[in-house]
């Protein structure tokens, strides 16, 4: 229950940030890129418009440390979902972070990081590096007979001869996170290789993430993920009747409310709620309705990583008279100052930077140029379809019992959460459906 009821949170989290806001070979063009051995089926990776060389054709995954994801691993994602939610909140939109997506990705970034620069991206990310590769290990070979939730990840080096990566980084990130890398001209054909990456890993749901490669480029580290889900009960369509959302600011919308009776209610001091689940049991949708008087903001600024585990892991058995939006959201961010804002300032500093692990560039010292994420998804009678991707930058300085109700008609926040591990894998606020 416990791992279930973090799943849970990190649905939650995602549904209150929408509801707040009225050396190797190089392949012939058309081929398949070179893929990790044993990880990626060829048949399902996508075409490159040029070839790429493999970076990884002399690196086998080997056996690495793997650790489940456990209660205290599982506050600290959620812990890092609510800080990096309340950091990147845009109050006047429908704000949606996908905290697993940015989580894997900065991890990976962090094999590379060394000395202070190391230091304060653990203290962002919550836990030690070594805790999150072990971690992103297991869970990432859980998901392998998973077919709801999926995660890929790759690594783009620029060809340019000024800059020679670190064999070990590529390593560590092949054994803990399946990635494959590839070496590129860091031209148009590029630009189009990794938005057609992302496309095909999210299932089409974020056709483009990266919109122009600087001249100071030199690495991108990108995480896609996709979720596809079907209720255990979807709603039938005497379920689904038009209703009213009342926006912050009093303006009301008329929407398609999925009326429903659900059995795990959640209640905080400033907030009702429910568990809806999904087919198999487990991910949840996870929805928080502010009290009135309450707002968005201000049940974030109520929460900590410990208290959403807490409220995710132990609900409430109870008849749920509950009210869902019909909805679809996208958002999209540059998230560095977000990410300064939460303590990870060095990362992004030109000349103190200490990225000397990923590799070295006589352009100038490594450092983070940009963190780039886009989310989507999609709620209806039938499930939920959610997509995210996170890139990372690198440059150089060239470069049944009490009958309950929530019936979410005004602003909420709400997230997908993996019941099994407890992480939030989206966390939202939802202002205006409409």
């Amino acid at each position: 229950m416990k791992k279930r009821a973090f799943i849970c949170l990190l649905l939650s989290a995602a549904l209150l940030l929408c509801c707040t806001a009225c050396a190797g070979q190089t392949g012939p063009s058309g081929e398949q890129p070179g893929v990790n051995p044993g990880k990626t089926d060829p048949s399902q990776a996508p075409v490159l418009t040029m070839g790429a060389v493999n970076l990884m054709a002399e690196i086998q995954p080997m056996k690495a440390e793997s650790a489940p994801v456990d209660p205290a691993a599982a506050e600290a994602a959620a812990d890092f979902a609510l800080r990096l939610f309340r950091a990147g909140n845009e109050p006047d939109k429908n704000t949606l972070l996908s905290p697993l997506s940015v989580l894997c990705a900065l991890s990976m970034t962090a094999n590379g990081a060394k000395g202070e620069t190391l230091a304060q991206m653990e203290q962002t990310l919550g836990l030690d590096r070594d805790r999150w590769n072990a971690c992103f290990r297991a869970y990432m070979e859980a998901l392998k007979s998973d077919g709801s939730l999926k995660l890929a990840n790759s690594i783009w080096f620029t060809a340019d001869p000024r800059f020679t990566v670190e064999q070990s980084f590529l390593q560590t990130n092949a054994d803990s996170y399946g990635a494959d890398a590839y070496q590129a001209p860091f031209d148009e054909s590029t630009l189009a290789d990794i938005n057609n990456w992302v496309k095909e890993k999210t299932d089409g749901m974020i056709p483009k993430i990266l919109d122009k490669i600087p001249q100071e480029a030199l690495m991108y580290l990108v995480n896609a993920l996709a979720f596809d889900a079907k209720w255990t009960k979807p709603y039938t369509e005497y379920a689904v009747q038009e209703g009213e959302f009342r926006c912050a600011d009093g303006t009301k919308r008329k929407v398609k409310l999925m009326y429903s009776e659900e059995g795990q209610y959640l209640e905080h001091e400033k907030a009702v709620g429910f568990l809806k689940p999904y087919e198999g049991g487990k991910y949840a949708f996870a929805a928080l309705l502010p009290k009135e008087g309450v707002s968005v903001e201000e049940l974030l600024a109520a929460l900590d990583g410990a208290a959403l585990y807490k409220l995710l892991t132990e609900p409430e058995y109870a008849t749920v008279q509950a009210a869902l939006p019909k909805f679809e959201t996208e958002y999209g961010a540059e998230l560095s100052e977000t990410l300064k804002n939460m303590g990870m300032e060095l990362p992004f500093d030109g000349f103190q930077a200490d990225f000397s692990g990923l590799g070295s560039s006589t352009g100038g010292n490594i450092f983070i140029g940009r963190v780039l994420h886009r989310t989507f998804l999609s709620v209806d009678e039938a499930g939920t379809r959610a997509g995210a991707s996170t890139v990372v930058e690198m440059v150089d300085e060239c470069a049944p019992m009490d009958l309950k109700q929530v019936f979410l008609d005004r602003p909420f926040v709400y997230l997908l959460v993996d019941l099994e591990t407890g992480l939030p894998f989206f966390i939202g606020a939802m202002r205006d459906p409409a």
